[in-house]
């Protein structure tokens, strides 16, 4: 075997896609900052007592795990940063009002999301912690969708969908509670609309109700524009939180729609893909191109309760090498071509007009001796050269212009 190959679904980013993400990267943070979001560094690596406290199945099987040699403890290498990012709000800041908090860094996976996706993902996400009211959800959202703007995402979609639907059916009362592993399972078979998979599970679901299987069995069917809360509203089962979920949903929408004007606002009541941390409203957005969601979020009120600190939370995270393919390449920047100082009597004045062009921000290339000839990576259209004493920049090929 080649010692230069990479495992399955790990690559290298070269130099014009690095660039992109770098940029994508600096303008979602920006983005954050701009609405009063700050920015917060997990380590990626961490105690698997602390990494997957409350996590789901889904989590704990994505998470790399290896021996601490200092301790000998089990630790893991991050698959998600919004229960580490929890624990520093329960713990660490122990805020008691809100906080706003982003982060951008790498979490790692057992096994890709999709056939084309990385094992080694760039996450970027932000969240606000301590306010349970709608109008986080609506900060929220308005956020991400700003977020992609400043990524130049051309046409998208947003589908919204509330986790407690689901929960107040299979909790409704006679229900007996579930165990973890079949509440995954039917989780499962919701988001990929497996109806006879799901009718499977439910059929052997003790003390629930014929109109709450009736209603888990409609779920999958239930996606699209503003009618589909009438059809769920006619369908399932009046249930208190159903109604909620419902009710919340239409006033996302509204306002939503009377704040963007062009944006596509439809509803997916059985999507409950992702990390099962989710207990109120959730969210995804399509891009054209892109096979899976582009970015997901909602609300996850319980993510705190297994750092001692329930607190309200709601969020988003979407993958930066996700997004780079997903948006219009930029243009590099043009840089200036200069030659390499080395020891001649004019070597001082030109290391200080390199040394002043790159403080105005302008990226200046020396060729190195030898290399003149050599692909230009930056595409230089200007270069600095001497004249009568004083160097000056010039267009490549034209007049000179003193600095």
């Amino acid at each position: 075997m080649s010692a230069w190959l990479l495992p399955d679904h790990i690559a290298d980013v070269l130099p014009s896609e690095a660039r992109h993400i770098e940029e994508l990267r600096r303008d979602l943070l920006d983005t954050a900052r701009a609405y009063g979001y700050e920015l917060v560094m997990p380590p990626l690596l961490e105690y698997l007592t602390s990494l997957l406290s409350g996590a789901s199945q889904a989590l704990n099987l994505q998470t790399f795990k290896l021996v601490d040699q200092l301790s000998g403890r089990s630790m893991g290498l991050r698959a998600d940063t919004t229960p580490q990012v929890a624990r520093i709000d329960a713990h660490l800041l122990n805020r008691r009002g809100v906080a706003r908090l982003c982060y951008c860094g790498p979490v790692v996976h057992t096994r890709p999301a999709s056939a084309h996706a990385t094992r080694e993902p760039m996450q970027f996400g932000a969240e606000i912690y301590g306010h349970a009211g709608a109008e986080a959800d609506l900060e929220i959202l308005e956020l991400a969708l700003d977020c992609l703007q400043s990524a130049r995402l051309p046409a998208h979609t947003l589908d919204l969908a509330d986790a407690r639907i689901v929960s107040a059916l299979l909790e409704s009362e006679g229900a007996v509670p579930l165990g973890a592993e079949i509440k995954e399972e039917i989780h499962a078979a919701l988001a990929t609309k497996d109806v006879p998979t799901l009718s499977g599970l439910v059929r052997g679901l003790p003390g629930l109700s014929v109109a709450a299987r009736q209603g888990l069995l409609a779920l999958p069917g239930m996606y699209g524009d503003a009618k589909v809360l009438d059809e769920a509203a006619r369908v399932l089962p009046s249930l208190p939180a159903v109604g909620q979920a419902l009710t919340g949903l239409r006033w996302l929408a509204r306002n939503l729609g009377e704040a963007r004007a062009g944006v596509s606002v439809g509803f997916d009541l059985a999507d409950l893909r992702g990390y099962g941390y989710y207990s109120g409203m959730r969210f995804a957005i399509y891009a054209e191109g892109v096979s899976d969601a582009l970015l997901r979020g909602g609300r996850y009120d319980e993510v705190g309760a297994v750092f001692g600190r329930k607190r309200p939370a709601v969020g988003f995270s979407l993958d930066l090498k996700t997004l780079v393919g997903a948006v219009p390449a930029r243009a590099l920047r043009a840089a200036i071509r200069a030659p390499w100082p080395g020891d001649e009597p004019t070597a001082s004045s030109l290391r200080a007009a390199i040394a002043r062009l790159r403080t105005q921000g302008e990226t200046v290339v020396c060729v190195l001796p030898g290399h003149e000839s050599e692909v230009d990576e930056f595409h230089c259209d200007r270069e600095l050269v001497e004249n009568a004493g004083a160097w000056g920049v010039r267009p490549i090929a034209s007049q000179l212009h003193t600095v």
